[in-house]
C-alpha cells in the first residue's frame, strides 16, 4: 500500500468534523461585532439568506470576514459581509451600473458576471478583460442586459471563488415565459474547505490522491477473480496502473476535505424555502462550487426542467439531474399533500451532500436520504471500454471506448510543443467524421499527458456514472431542447477542434497537452459562424465555459440542441458547439473546475475584425 504522505492523526478527526457539521453552524460568525447575520438566520425563509439587492445601481465590498461551518472559525472572503453574496436582481433591457470596491489589504480581486453577455471589458477577467481591482480602487461595470435568466457571479482571481467570493443573480423578463409559477426560491450550491485554497491547490500538486480513501484492497483483488477470473482481473489492474488512477477516482476532492452548502447553510442548518400547498415552486438552482458534482432529487417531487443555463426549454419531468460546477437550472416543482420536503443534492462521489427543506412554516424536516452507494469507474466509464475490468455496466457498455494509455510509458520525452490554439478542420468533418480519434502532435511523447481516448462519443443520453439505471428519471442533455431554436441559422463555416488533456499523478491539466501559460491564443472572425468540438482524452469530468458568447450544442449528427454557457465533458467524450462570434475581444476559455484552470485548463479567445 503506498505511503499517504499527508494523513497521519487526520483520519481520526474525520468523525470529529462530521459530529461539528451536525451542530447548526452555517455561515459567519456570531457574536463577531459589526457583522450582519447570515443565511442561517432562525426563520429560515429565503428573505431571510442572502441579501437582493434589486434596481440599476449598486456598491459591492469585497473584503474579509469570519465564517464557521465546521466548529472552527476560519476567514472567508465575503460581499458586503455576506456568504454567499448578495443576490442580485436585475431586469432585462436594463442597464446595470456595479461599482465594486476592494477592501482586502494585500489582494487584488475581480467579479465576472458567469454567463451574461456583455462587452469584454466589462467581463471581469484579470489579463484580458481589465487590470484587476487592486486594493483601496473601486472597479465600475456598466452594462446593458440583453437576456433574462438564472446566472451567478463569482470572482475571475487565483482561489478567491473557493474563499467564498459567489453569488447569485436573477435578471427577470421583460416578456412572459413560457411557464408561470407562484413562488421562487434560490438554491444555490457549494463547496467550503476550512483550509487556505492556495494550500489545498498545493497539497492536490503534491499528492492529488489525498481525498480519495477508498482505494481497491487486497480484498477487492480477490473478490474480483472470483467474479470474473484471474486473467480479466490482472487486465484491469494493470489498465488502471497504466492510467494511474483508481476506479474510486470521481473527483480531486471530495467531502473529506469539503462541507457542502446550500444557500451558505450546512445539512444541520437547514434551510429551509416555504411554500403553500398547491402551488408551483420555480427554484433556481446554481452550482457555485469550486470543484463538486452536485446529483440533485426532491424525494416525493417530480420535477420539471424549464430553463438550463438562465434561457428556457421544453419542459421535461425528472426525479433527479446532475448540475456540473457552473450550470444553472430552472426546475418547478408542486408540493401538496405533505408539509416538508428534503433537498438532497449529494456529491458525484457519494462522500457527503447539501441538503434543505421545501416547508409551509420553519422549523420543520422530512427525511433525508441516505447517500447512494459509492459508485466504481469501469473502463467503460472513462470512454476506454475493451481494455478489460468488469465487464461494463449493462446497457452502457456501448459507450466504452478504447484508448491509448500512457504517462511516461506511451509518451516518453518531450515532444515539441505545437504553439497552435487548436487545429481546423474542414466544417462537419471533426465534429461527426467516423474511424480512430486523430490527435493534436503537441499531445506526441508530452510528460504532461497520461491518456489519449481513441473513439470517444458524444453521450448526449448518458445520465452519468452512479445515475445509471437507479431506478429514478434522470435529465440528460439529450433530454434539453432550447425553446427559442438556432437563433443564428448558419452553417458553421469551419471546424475547430480542442483536446481535454491532462495527468493525474502531476495535476496539471491543459487543452492540447498545452497549458494556458504556453498557449497561443483560439482566434475567431468577428462576424463568423464556427463549430468549436472538445474531446476529452482524461478520466475525468470538465465543464467548459466560453466567456462572452453562447455555445449551441448539437447532437451527434450536427443538429442543435440547447444553448449554453457551460459544456460538460464526461470522461472520454466528444461534443461539438456552435458559436456566433459576435463579440469583439479578449475571452477567457477554460474547464470550471477551479483548481483544473489554475493548473492551466484554459486557453484566450480573441474576436477581431
Amino acid at each position: 500500500m503506498q505511503h499517504h504522505p499527508f494523513r497521519g492523526a487526520r483520519d481520526g478527526q474525520l468523525s470529529r468534523r462530521r459530529f461539528v457539521q451536525g451542530l447548526a453552524l452555517g455561515g459567519l460568525a456570531l457574536g463577531t461585532a459589526g457583522l450582519r447575520l447570515p443565511a442561517f438566520a432562525a426563520d429560515s425563509d429565503a428573505r431571510t439568506g442572502p441579501n437582493v439587492l434589486r434596481g440599476t445601481e449598486f456598491e459591492l465590498s469585497i473584503g474579509t470576514s469570519p465564517v464557521n461551518f465546521t466548529g472552527r472559525t476560519r476567514p472567508a472572503m465575503t460581499i458586503n459581509g455576506s456568504l454567499p453574496a448578495p443576490i442580485l436582481r436585475w431586469r432585462q433591457g436594463d442597464t446595470v451600473t456595479l461599482r465594486v470596491a476592494n477592501r482586502l489589504p494585500d489582494a487584488m480581486t475581480s467579479l465576472h458576471w458567469h454567463g451574461i453577455i456583455l462587452p469584454a471589458n466589462m467581463d471581469g477577467v484579470p489579463g484580458l478583460s481589465f487590470n484587476g481591482i487592486h486594493p483601496g480602487e473601486t472597479f465600475q461595470y456598466r452594462f446593458t442586459l440583453g437576456q433574462s435568466g438564472t446566472y451567478w457571479y463569482h470572482s475571475h482571481s487565483l482561489f478567491q471563488e473557493q474563499a467564498g467570493l459567489y453569488g447569485a443573480l436573477i435578471v427577470d423578463p421583460v416578456e412572459p415565459l413560457p411557464y408561470s409559477w407562484d413562488r421562487e426560491h434560490v438554491v444555490l450550491l457549494s463547496d467550503w474547505t476550512d483550509l487556505d485554497p492556495g494550500r489545498l491547490f498545493r497539497r492536490l500538486k503534491q499528492y492529488a490522491e489525498y481525498d480519495n480513501y477508498y482505494k481497491p484492497t487486497v480484498g477487492d483483488f480477490f473478490r474480483d477473480v472470483r467474479r470474473d477470473g484471474w486473467r480479466a482481473t490482472v487486465a484491469d489492474r494493470k489498465a488502471w496502473g497504466r492510467m494511474r488512477m483508481t476506479p474510486t477516482d470521481l473527483s480531486d476532492v471530495n467531502a473529506h476535505t469539503y462541507t457542502y452548502l446550500m444557500n451558505g447553510t450546512t445539512p444541520a442548518g437547514n434551510w429551509t424555502g416555504l411554500f403553500r400547498s398547491g402551488e408551483k415552486v420555480l427554484l433556481r438552482f446554481i452550482n457555485g462550487s469550486a470543484m463538486s458534482y452536485f446529483d440533485v432529487r426532491i424525494p416525493g417531487l417530480k420535477m420539471t426542467v424549464v430553463a438550463a443555463d438562465g434561457l428556457p426549454v421544453h419542459p421535461v419531468s425528472v426525479d433527479e439531474f446532475r448540475i456540473a460546477v457552473a450550470e444553472t437550472f430552472d426546475v418547478i416543482v408542486e408540493p401538496s399533500g405533505q408539509d416538508a420536503y428534503t433537498i438532497y443534492a449529494q456529491d458525484m462521489g457519494r462522500t457527503g451532500h447539501a441538503r434543505g427543506t421545501l416547508a409551509v412554516r420553519a422549523g420543520l424536516e422530512a427525511p433525508v436520504p441516505a447517500n447512494d452507494p459509492r459508485p466504481l469507474l469501469t473502463m467503460d466509464d472513462m470512454g476506454h471500454g475493451g481494455h478489460g475490468g468488469h465487464g461494463g455496466h449493462g446497457a452502457h457498455g456501448a459507450h466504452g471506448a478504447p484508448a491509448v494509455h500512457g504517462g511516461n510509458d506511451a509518451h516518453a520525452g518531450h515532444g515539441a510543443h505545437d504553439a497552435h490554439a487548436g487545429h481546423d478542420m474542414p466544417a462537419g468533418h471533426g465534429a461527426h467524421g467516423a474511424g480512430m480519434q486523430a490527435h493534436p502532435a503537441s499531445e506526441t511523447r508530452n510528460p504532461l499527458v497520461d491518456m489519449q481516448t481513441m473513439t470517444p462519443t458524444h453521450r448526449l443520453d448518458d445520465p452519468g456514472i452512479g445515475l445509471r439505471d437507479n431506478g429514478r428519471r434522470v435529465l440528460t442533455y439529450a433530454d434539453l431542447h432550447s425553446v427559442a431554436g438556432d437563433e443564428d441559422g448558419r452553417d458553421p463555416g469551419r471546424d475547430v477542434e480542442l483536446h481535454l488533456t491532462g495527468h493525474m499523478e502531476k495535476f496539471a491539466w491543459s487543452f492540447d497537452g498545452i497549458p494556458f501559460a504556453g498557449a497561443e491564443p483560439l482566434r475567431l472572425n468577428y462576424g463568423e459562424r464556427m463549430r468549436i468540438v472538445l474531446v476529452n482524452d482524461t478520466m475525468m469530468a470538465h465543464p467548459i465555459h466560453l466567456h462572452g458568447m453562447w455555445s449551441d450544442v448539437e447532437d451527434a449528427d450536427g443538429n442543435f440542441r440547447v444553448r449554453k454557457h457551460t459544456v460538460d465533458m464526461p470522461p472520454g467524450s466528444k461534443r461539438s458547439f456552435r458559436v456566433r462570434a459576435d463579440a469583439l475581444g479578449r475571452w477567457a476559455f477554460h474547464c470550471h473546475l477551479l483548481y483544473h484552470m489554475e493548473a492551466g485548463m484554459m486557453r484566450e479567445v480573441r474576436v477581431e475584425a
